[in-house]
């Protein structure tokens, strides 16, 4: 008997549960049993593991394909080295031995792809040839080197032009001077704060500043931007701004009045910044000053998401699992963008020990050279990813989603 069991890690996304469903139809009939574990790594641990065959079907899976968040639940929990602590890999061994796993799909970004590699290593170390670990990408962040792009991002970045394009209307509607600073996630790269010059697209104004963590970010340069887009401009002012902006010393802007909490991979758990400099603005030049987080919303909205982001989620999650049933250990699905216009990608893999712990960040040619802004390379870059809009079902007015695990 041959099992496959798939599990889901780290912050959920709008995309992550249509990987799951890619990874359920390329391992149907290919394997006896099709095992979901909650909770991540730290559900396989404790051997919370659930028979997906019999609560998927055919009917609930396209729900399941719209519903955002981690159908299966999430975690952050980091392994330890299996060199200092071989009996935490002994455990994962002898559950995947307990349930006949012989392909575990792992469904994540960076911190579950050092999972994958880790676990994968030890197999290899330990010549243990008939259970393969490989993984399956995620991350709204686009951080994941590599791939071209990851699932989740393209939705996540349609809501932000989305949403700053509604806000950039909202803002205009008044003559009295105003600063709007919209806070975007992105601790470590700005990716998702570049997608707010896609609310351009359709002729608007879109933000009047962009600044995205890459770059060192100046308190009094920004004031004197703010400055200068008043004197060239009209009243309004939106600033679309990454979580992760820091000074010239690496120091989280929000570090400022806010306590930092880290997480077990040792991430700083930052937000604040908006807030930070709206005081800071409305010190300065004394106007209607307003702060907005987008936080969570940015990866939840599944009612807007892309589609393009939805079929390639699907994608991975089944180049994943041929992956796994070709047994090539530890390697994670990617994207290859083939051509930009038209959009034309294929689908392959790469070992998790070059992407494991790494961070794709914007290059140069996507931030303008004021550092106040994106470049047309930016729009070319992430217009395809935004295409297509699922048709949703609804129910009493609002989306279906799939609960998998009633009360």
């Amino acid at each position: 008997m041959k099992n496959l069991l798939v599990a889901q890690s780290g912050g959920p996304t709008v995309a992550i549960n249509s990987t799951l469903v890619g990874v359920y139809n390329a391992a149907k009939g290919k394997v006896d049993n099709i095992y979901g574990a909650r909770y991540g790594i730290k559900g396989v641990l404790n051997k919370d593991i659930h028979d997906l065959s019999k609560i998927l079907n055919e009917e609930n899976l396209p729900i399941l394909a719209q519903t955002p968040a981690c159908a299966l639940g999430s975690c952050r929990q980091k392994l330890k080295n299996p060199n200092e602590c071989p009996e935490q890999y002994e455990s994962l061994i002898k559950i995947f031995r307990e349930y006949s796993i012989n392909y575990f799909v792992y469904i994540g970004g960076n911190d579950s792809m050092d999972t994958v590699n880790k676990i994968s290593t030890y197999l290899k170390n330990n010549n243990i040839n008939d259970i393969i670990v490989v993984g399956a990408p995620k991350t709204i962040d686009n951080d994941l080197i590599e791939t071209d792009h990851c699932p989740g991002f393209g939705s996540a970045a349609k809501y932000i032009a989305t949403t700053i394009s509604e806000l950039e209307r909202d803002c205009s509607v008044y003559s009295v001077p105003a600063v709007t600073l919209v806070e975007i996630m992105g601790r470590d790269a700005g990716w998702l704060t570049a997608a707010s010059a896609l609310s351009r697209l359709n002729g608007a104004k879109g933000p009047s500043l962009i600044y995205c963590c890459e770059k060192t970010f100046d308190t009094q340069l920004f004031l004197s931007d703010i400055e200068k887009t008043f004197q060239s401009q009209n009243n309004s002012i939106l600033v679309a701004l990454s979580e992760g902006i820091h000074d010239n010393n690496g120091r989280y802007i929000s570090e400022t009045t806010n306590q930092i909490c880290i997480d077990e991979f040792g991430h700083k758990q930052n937000a604040g910044a908006a807030k930070v400099l709206e005081q800071i603005v409305k010190k300065e030049f004394g106007c209607k000053t307003r702060s907005i987080e987008i936080n969570l919303m940015q990866r939840a909205a599944a009612h807007i998401s892309s589609l393009t982001d939805i079929k390639e989620s699907i994608k991975l999650g089944e180049q994943a699992t041929k992956c796994a049933l070709n047994e090539m250990n530890g390697q994670m699905s990617i994207i290859l963008r083939k051509n930009n216009n038209p959009y034309e990608v294929k689908y392959s893999s790469i070992h998790t020990s070059i992407v494991a712990n790494k961070v794709k960040h914007l290059p140069d040619n996507i931030i303008s050279s004021s550092g106040n802004d994106v470049t047309n390379k930016a729009i070319e870059y992430l217009k395809p990813l935004i295409q297509g809009e699922p048709s949703i079902k609804y129910k009493n007015g609002i989306p279906l989603h799939l609960n998998l695990f009633k009360a």
